[in-house]
């Protein structure tokens, strides 16, 4: 929402989550009869790390599907002239070649701590491949690597490893506790992307004119033998250590405690880096650092507690 408002667009149509229940069919189809968007940003989804994944698998592919199901479908029978459905780098397998390129969907077994959402979203994938070649509609989908920022879900329990961390800290530092415990052996790797950075990507996609668009709608298989979804990885195109990053963010709070790791607990996949020369080659990247991004989603976490 900033960044198009920054760019000068005003008339967007949003609803909360307690106005629009996305995975009510009826609802949705209202939703859009009455507004006929023309452009849709899909970023809705029921998202957590690996506990809330362990402990709600029903919810995360059941919830998922209905999203997407319904949004994807209404934006065609109202006539939506773009879609961007918004995924994760979780879609390609455990052990996929590294970096991972958008045509290494579907190559490999997945990994097992988040099968369900990652499903939910390769058929969100589909969906999109599927009504691009049987309608002609223009829906891509972009693969965002881990996102963190300003309005994240700090949630103990049920957060991402970042937003989880900044809470896990900051506690240790109000409290003075000696140490701080992070799930995992702290070796698999990562790769962080800023959330305005991530926006910023989404809305240069979408508007890219058409004929560069429509180069990265997929390919029509069964004509051209070809397997190439309609899909844009976006990331930084480097990655870190889990270890490395509890260092980073310990630096950021300003706690001066141990950090120990927690080997009975899961590291999941050993490293996840995404290959970003497709949305590099039509000419965007990444431009916010880790510190820096750390620092903002710090002071947001800290305004949003009252406490620092």
């Amino acid at each position: 929402m900033r960044n198009l408002r920054d760019k000068g667009y005003s008339n967007l149509i949003t609803r909360t989550h307690a106005e629009l229940d996305l995975t009510d069919q009826a609802a949705v189809e209202a939703f859009f009869a009455a507004e006929k968007p023309d452009y849709v940003f899909l970023a809705a989804a029921k998202v957590g790390g690996i506990l809330a994944n362990n402990s709600y698998p029903a919810e995360f592919i059941r919830d998922n599907l209905a999203i997407q199901t319904n949004v994807i479908h209404a934006a065609w029978k109202n006539n939506v002239k773009r879609l961007l459905f918004l995924g994760s780098s979780c879609i390609y397998p455990r052990l996929a070649p590294q970096p991972m390129k958008e045509e290494h969907l579907l190559t490999g077994p997945l990994e097992p701590t988040n099968r369900p959402y990652a499903l939910a979203k390769i058929a969100g994938i589909e969906m999109c491949w599927s009504y691009n070649r049987q309608y002609g509609t223009q829906y891509l989908a972009v693969m965002p690597t881990n996102l963190y920022g300003p309005g994240d879900n700090y949630h103990p329990q049920n957060s991402h490893v970042i937003p989880a961390l900044i809470r896990k800290f900051h506690e240790a530092k109000v409290s003075n506790s000696p140490s701080v415990t992070v799930w995992g052996t702290g070796t698999p790797r990562r790769e962080f992307l800023y959330s305005d950075d991530m926006a910023d990507a989404c809305v240069y996609l979408m508007n890219l004119p058409d004929e560069q668009f429509k180069t990265l709608l997929g390919s029509d298989e069964a004509a051209t033998g070809i397997f190439m979804p309609p899909l844009v990885n976006i990331g930084v195109g480097h990655d870190l250590t889990i270890r490395e990053l509890a260092d980073t963010v310990r630096d950021v709070v300003g706690y001066q405690g141990v950090i120990e790791f927690d080997t009975t607990k899961p590291d999941g996949t050993p490293r996840k880096l995404m290959d970003v020369s497709r949305l590099s080659g039509i000419g965007w990247k990444a431009y916010t650092g880790l510190r820096a991004g750390l620092t903002a989603a710090y002071q947001d976490f800290a305004e949003k507690e009252g406490r620092l």
